[in-house]
Protein backbone atom coordinates (compact mmCIF):
# COMPACT_ATOMS: atom_id res chain seq x y z
CA UNK A 1 0.00 0.00 0.00
CA UNK A 2 1.41 3.42 -1.10
CA UNK A 3 2.12 6.18 1.58
CA UNK A 4 -0.46 8.86 1.67
CA UNK A 5 3.13 11.35 1.32
CA UNK A 6 3.51 10.40 -2.85
CA UNK A 7 5.64 12.78 -5.38
CA UNK A 8 4.00 12.90 -8.69
CA UNK A 9 5.88 10.78 -11.53
CA UNK A 10 6.15 13.93 -14.19
CA UNK A 11 9.06 15.88 -13.56
CA UNK A 12 8.46 19.19 -12.00
CA UNK A 13 10.32 22.03 -13.58
CA UNK A 14 11.38 24.53 -11.39
CA UNK A 15 8.99 27.71 -11.94
CA UNK A 16 8.05 31.14 -10.56
CA UNK A 17 5.76 31.68 -7.64
CA UNK A 18 4.04 29.71 -5.01
CA UNK A 19 2.30 26.32 -5.70
CA UNK A 20 -0.31 24.40 -4.18
CA UNK A 21 1.42 20.59 -4.45
CA UNK A 22 4.32 19.16 -6.39
CA UNK A 23 1.75 18.57 -9.29
CA UNK A 24 1.41 22.11 -10.11
CA UNK A 25 5.15 23.04 -10.18
CA UNK A 26 7.85 23.99 -7.86
CA UNK A 27 10.19 26.84 -6.99
CA UNK A 28 13.33 26.72 -5.39
CA UNK A 29 12.30 26.42 -1.16
CA UNK A 30 9.46 24.15 -2.20
CA UNK A 31 11.87 21.61 -3.34
CA UNK A 32 13.29 22.40 -0.19
CA UNK A 33 10.57 21.91 2.09
CA UNK A 34 10.11 18.27 0.31
CA UNK A 35 13.68 17.19 0.84
CA UNK A 36 13.41 18.06 4.45
CA UNK A 37 10.90 16.08 5.05
CA UNK A 38 8.61 18.94 5.75
CA UNK A 39 5.37 20.41 4.97
CA UNK A 40 4.85 21.30 1.43
CA UNK A 41 5.66 25.40 1.76
CA UNK A 42 8.03 28.03 0.27
CA UNK A 43 8.94 29.27 3.67
CA UNK A 44 10.05 26.01 5.09
CA UNK A 45 11.81 25.96 8.92
CA UNK A 46 14.85 23.72 7.48
CA UNK A 47 16.19 27.11 6.14
CA UNK A 48 17.52 30.83 7.35
CA UNK A 49 14.69 33.14 6.60
CA UNK A 50 16.42 35.85 4.99
CA UNK A 51 18.48 32.95 2.57
CA UNK A 52 15.14 31.66 2.20
CA UNK A 53 14.23 34.91 0.69
CA UNK A 54 17.48 35.70 -1.25
CA UNK A 55 16.42 31.95 -2.65
CA UNK A 56 12.50 32.63 -3.95
CA UNK A 57 13.98 36.22 -5.32
CA UNK A 58 16.37 34.17 -7.26
CA UNK A 59 14.62 31.58 -8.67
CA UNK A 60 11.69 34.16 -9.21
CA UNK A 61 14.06 36.48 -11.28
CA UNK A 62 15.95 33.87 -13.82
CA UNK A 63 13.89 33.74 -16.77
CA UNK A 64 11.96 29.78 -17.45
CA UNK A 65 15.25 28.60 -19.40
CA UNK A 66 18.04 29.24 -17.14
CA UNK A 67 16.14 28.85 -13.82
CA UNK A 68 17.09 25.00 -13.80
CA UNK A 69 21.02 25.80 -13.00
CA UNK A 70 20.20 26.61 -9.51
CA UNK A 71 18.41 22.90 -8.51
CA UNK A 72 22.06 21.40 -7.50
CA UNK A 73 22.08 23.99 -4.95
CA UNK A 74 18.51 23.05 -3.44
CA UNK A 75 20.23 20.28 -1.01
CA UNK A 76 22.53 22.59 0.13
CA UNK A 77 19.89 24.86 1.68
CA UNK A 78 18.36 22.15 3.82
CA UNK A 79 19.06 22.56 7.61
CA UNK A 80 20.95 25.44 7.15
CA UNK A 81 20.06 27.93 9.65
CA UNK A 82 21.17 30.24 12.50
CA UNK A 83 20.32 32.61 14.96
CA UNK A 84 23.44 34.87 14.70
CA UNK A 85 22.66 38.63 13.04
CA UNK A 86 26.21 38.35 11.11
CA UNK A 87 24.44 35.25 9.07
CA UNK A 88 21.70 38.36 7.70
CA UNK A 89 24.98 40.54 7.77
CA UNK A 90 26.82 38.13 5.38
CA UNK A 91 23.63 37.83 3.05
CA UNK A 92 22.51 41.37 2.56
CA UNK A 93 26.39 42.60 1.82
CA UNK A 94 26.62 39.42 -0.43
CA UNK A 95 23.77 40.47 -2.15
CA UNK A 96 24.12 44.70 -2.09
CA UNK A 97 27.82 44.16 -3.21
CA UNK A 98 26.61 42.11 -5.85
CA UNK A 99 24.52 44.49 -7.37
CA UNK A 100 26.17 48.08 -6.84
CA UNK A 101 28.52 47.37 -9.86
CA UNK A 102 25.94 47.09 -12.14
CA UNK A 103 22.54 48.01 -11.51
CA UNK A 104 21.10 51.34 -12.43
CA UNK A 105 22.13 54.80 -10.62
CA UNK A 106 19.06 55.06 -8.67
CA UNK A 107 19.80 51.42 -7.39
CA UNK A 108 23.07 51.77 -7.09
CA UNK A 109 22.60 54.60 -4.94
CA UNK A 110 20.21 52.21 -2.46
CA UNK A 111 22.96 49.40 -2.68
CA UNK A 112 25.89 51.65 -1.32
CA UNK A 113 23.65 53.06 1.26
CA UNK A 114 22.42 49.47 2.06
CA UNK A 115 26.33 48.51 2.49
CA UNK A 116 26.92 51.63 4.96
CA UNK A 117 24.03 50.09 6.98
CA UNK A 118 25.91 46.93 7.63
CA UNK A 119 29.24 48.75 8.12
CA UNK A 120 27.32 50.72 10.99
CA UNK A 121 25.58 47.18 12.59
CA UNK A 122 29.11 45.86 12.18
CA UNK A 123 30.58 48.57 14.17
CA UNK A 124 27.61 48.34 16.39
CA UNK A 125 28.78 44.09 17.49
CA UNK A 126 31.53 42.12 18.27
CA UNK A 127 34.29 40.45 15.85
CA UNK A 128 36.57 41.89 12.81
CA UNK A 129 34.45 40.92 9.98
CA UNK A 130 37.31 41.22 7.65
CA UNK A 131 35.94 39.50 4.60
CA UNK A 132 32.29 41.09 4.57
CA UNK A 133 34.60 44.60 4.92
CA UNK A 134 36.80 43.88 1.98
CA UNK A 135 33.99 42.89 0.06
CA UNK A 136 32.33 46.28 0.94
CA UNK A 137 35.36 48.21 -0.26
CA UNK A 138 35.68 46.04 -3.48
CA UNK A 139 32.05 47.13 -4.28
CA UNK A 140 32.54 50.46 -3.48
CA UNK A 141 35.45 51.08 -5.49
CA UNK A 142 33.15 50.04 -8.72
CA UNK A 143 30.69 52.73 -7.70
CA UNK A 144 32.86 55.85 -6.35
CA UNK A 145 29.60 58.63 -7.16
CA UNK A 146 26.84 56.07 -5.27
CA UNK A 147 29.63 55.35 -2.66
CA UNK A 148 29.72 59.52 -2.08
CA UNK A 149 25.89 60.14 -2.25
CA UNK A 150 25.35 57.35 0.29
CA UNK A 151 28.03 59.14 2.31
CA UNK A 152 25.80 62.16 2.04
CA UNK A 153 22.69 60.79 2.91
CA UNK A 154 23.91 58.56 5.89
CA UNK A 155 21.45 58.64 8.66
CA UNK A 156 22.92 58.92 12.04
CA UNK A 157 20.82 56.65 14.57
CA UNK A 158 22.34 54.17 16.07
CA UNK A 159 21.09 51.07 14.03
CA UNK A 160 18.71 48.52 15.47
CA UNK A 161 19.59 44.70 14.66
CA UNK A 162 16.57 43.35 14.98
CA UNK A 163 14.55 46.54 12.68
CA UNK A 164 17.32 45.40 10.30
CA UNK A 165 16.65 41.69 10.75
CA UNK A 166 13.06 41.77 10.18
CA UNK A 167 12.28 44.72 7.94
CA UNK A 168 15.58 46.22 6.20
CA UNK A 169 17.50 42.97 5.26
CA UNK A 170 14.94 41.73 3.18
CA UNK A 171 13.76 44.97 1.33
CA UNK A 172 18.01 45.54 0.74
CA UNK A 173 17.52 41.78 -0.95
CA UNK A 174 14.58 42.71 -3.04
CA UNK A 175 16.25 45.47 -4.13
CA UNK A 176 19.53 43.72 -5.21
CA UNK A 177 18.09 40.94 -6.84
CA UNK A 178 15.61 43.37 -9.13
CA UNK A 179 18.97 45.47 -9.73
CA UNK A 180 20.84 42.18 -10.95
CA UNK A 181 17.98 41.06 -13.02
CA UNK A 182 16.96 44.14 -15.04
CA UNK A 183 20.64 44.94 -15.16
CA UNK A 184 22.03 45.97 -18.55
CA UNK A 185 24.91 43.08 -18.87
CA UNK A 186 25.06 40.39 -20.82
CA UNK A 187 25.93 37.91 -17.85
CA UNK A 188 23.07 38.99 -15.14
CA UNK A 189 21.72 35.64 -15.47
CA UNK A 190 25.08 33.78 -14.35
CA UNK A 191 25.59 36.76 -11.17
CA UNK A 192 22.16 36.13 -10.11
CA UNK A 193 22.69 32.21 -10.11
CA UNK A 194 26.56 33.03 -8.19
CA UNK A 195 24.83 35.39 -6.04
CA UNK A 196 23.07 32.41 -4.66
CA UNK A 197 25.27 29.94 -4.26
CA UNK A 198 28.00 32.16 -2.84
CA UNK A 199 25.18 33.60 -0.34
CA UNK A 200 24.92 29.78 0.63
CA UNK A 201 28.29 29.07 1.12
CA UNK A 202 28.67 32.51 3.45
CA UNK A 203 26.16 30.83 5.79
CA UNK A 204 27.28 27.60 5.36
CA UNK A 205 29.75 28.75 7.26
CA UNK A 206 28.92 30.80 9.61
CA UNK A 207 26.52 27.66 10.49
CA UNK A 208 28.71 24.88 11.11
CA UNK A 209 26.70 23.69 13.54
CA UNK A 210 23.50 23.54 11.72
CA UNK A 211 22.03 20.25 13.10
CA UNK A 212 20.43 17.95 10.75
CA UNK A 213 21.18 18.97 7.31
CA UNK A 214 22.69 16.10 5.93
CA UNK A 215 20.54 13.11 7.67
CA UNK A 216 17.67 15.26 6.53
CA UNK A 217 18.29 15.36 2.85
CA UNK A 218 19.37 12.03 2.94
CA UNK A 219 16.25 10.65 4.49
CA UNK A 220 14.48 11.34 1.19
CA UNK A 221 16.77 10.59 -1.28
CA UNK A 222 15.10 7.97 -2.29
CA UNK A 223 11.87 10.14 -2.77
CA UNK A 224 14.23 12.27 -4.98
CA UNK A 225 16.97 13.10 -6.97
CA UNK A 226 18.91 16.24 -8.16
CA UNK A 227 20.07 15.41 -11.60
CA UNK A 228 23.51 17.86 -11.97
CA UNK A 229 23.41 16.19 -15.75
CA UNK A 230 20.04 17.84 -16.49
CA UNK A 231 20.18 20.55 -13.51
CA UNK A 232 16.33 19.51 -12.90
CA UNK A 233 14.28 17.66 -10.50
CA UNK A 234 13.41 13.88 -11.05
CA UNK A 235 11.11 12.14 -8.62
CA UNK A 236 9.35 8.74 -8.13
CA UNK A 237 6.91 7.64 -5.50
CA UNK A 238 7.55 7.28 -1.98
CA UNK A 239 6.20 3.96 -0.53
Amino acid sequence: MRNATMTPDAMPVLSAGRHRNPRKGACFMEMASFLAGEKWSDHPSCTHPLLAGLARLVNDALPDSERSRIAPLIPDVVGLTGDSIDVDLAITVRAAAAALPVASAERQNVMATSLTTCERLMDEGEGAHDELRRMIAEARATAPLATRWARAHERRDRPNPETFRRRTAPNILRYAVHGLETACTGDRNDRLVTLLADAIADVSARCPDATGRREATSARQDGVAVSEASHAMSFRRVH
